[in-house]
């Protein structure tokens, strides 16, 4: 069985800090080390790795074509050594209630806020980090470990190590500017429109949704014109009420819209999922069973 090398570990943080700072001078002090000590020990490491790492000269310190090439693998190796600290440091202070949620901009507006009401009540002592993702960013993040649970776009297929819970569903609505001719209408046709500029939510947010969208348009003889990709829902809104082509969105979102733009039913009862409820399979997380418990009483 393999022991762990503490010294490699170290010898990749120095690396790492010449590597940004470009001055051993510069890098020693921010070890809080002496200079000597850090040639001596990149010296080392240029040998056990059988590659030269640094292009030394009287003009400064550069990396050489070696170290560039390994530099991206060691900041991920930074990253996930800091993730490892942080969930140690949480387990040793006793922070079983410690939880790290994702959520789409549109979830964060609606789904979270009640969600952080019951938990806070449930637990006091209760620690939640929240960060904005896209749609796409979820099942990275929750393999990774950087999130417990994230809010975003995603059908049951997600991943093998992922579950997923579909929370809330809204049918599918038109987002026009105010003197648009289609205004006027109480419902509108997909098909009718075929000459209209679109503002999609970009793929490369949320594949799946965009995916949907597009076949579902192509499936009601509308071939969408995509003039602009946004990374939210909220963003299509903004763009319609810029006259930038007009959106397919939830028709929840007209609590959301401005003065100059209006929310029209599609003809056509398209149902899609705003927001669904994802966590890794793969780890043990009683906040998250209790999150996703609670997720699914509210939906019963």
């Amino acid at each position: 069985m393999s022991t762990i090398d503490f010294r490699l570990i170290r010898q990749l943080w120095m690396f790492l800090a010449v590597a940004e700072e470009q001055n051993f001078g510069r890098a020693a002090a921010r070890l809080s080390m002496s200079q000597p000590p850090l040639t001596e020990q990149i010296k080392v490491l240029e040998h056990s790795l059988g590659i030269q790492l640094f292009e030394r000269s009287r003009r400064g310190t550069k990396l050489s074509p070696g170290g560039v090439a390994v530099l991206p693998a060691v900041r991920q190796f930074a990253h996930q050594v800091a993730h490892l600290e942080r969930v140690v440091r949480e387990i040793a202070a006793g922070q079983t209630g410690v939880l790290h949620i994702g959520a789409i901009t549109s979830a964060m507006l609606d789904t979270v806020p009640p969600l952080l009401k019951h938990l806070k009540k449930a637990y006091p002592q209760l620690t939640v980090f929240v960060r904005e993702i896209d749609s796409v960013d979820a099942i990275s993040g929750l393999e990774s470990g950087e999130l417990d649970l994230a809010f975003a776009r995603l059908d049951a297929e997600a991943g093998d190590a992922t579950a997923t819970l579909p929370l809330t569903e809204d049918r599918l609505a038109v987002a026009l500017p105010t003197g648009h001719p289609l205004a006027s209408l109480s419902r509108i046709r997909l098909k009718s429109l075929a000459s209209e500029q679109l503002v999609m939510s970009a793929r490369q947010v949320s594949p799946m949704y965009f995916d949907m969208l597009t076949s579902v348009c192509r499936a009601h003889g509308l071939a969408p014109r995509i003039l602009h990709e946004v990374r939210s829902v909220t963003s299509q809104i903004a763009y319609v009420s810029c006259g930038q082509g007009v959106a397919l969105v939830p028709n929840s979102m007209k609590k959301l819209t401005p003065g100059n733009v209006v929310l029209r039913p599609l003809h056509e009862k398209i149902m899609v999922v705003t927001a669904a409820a994802a966590w890794s399979t793969n780890r043990h997380h009683p906040m998250v069973e209790h999150a996703v418990e609670w997720l699914r009483s509210q939906k019963r």
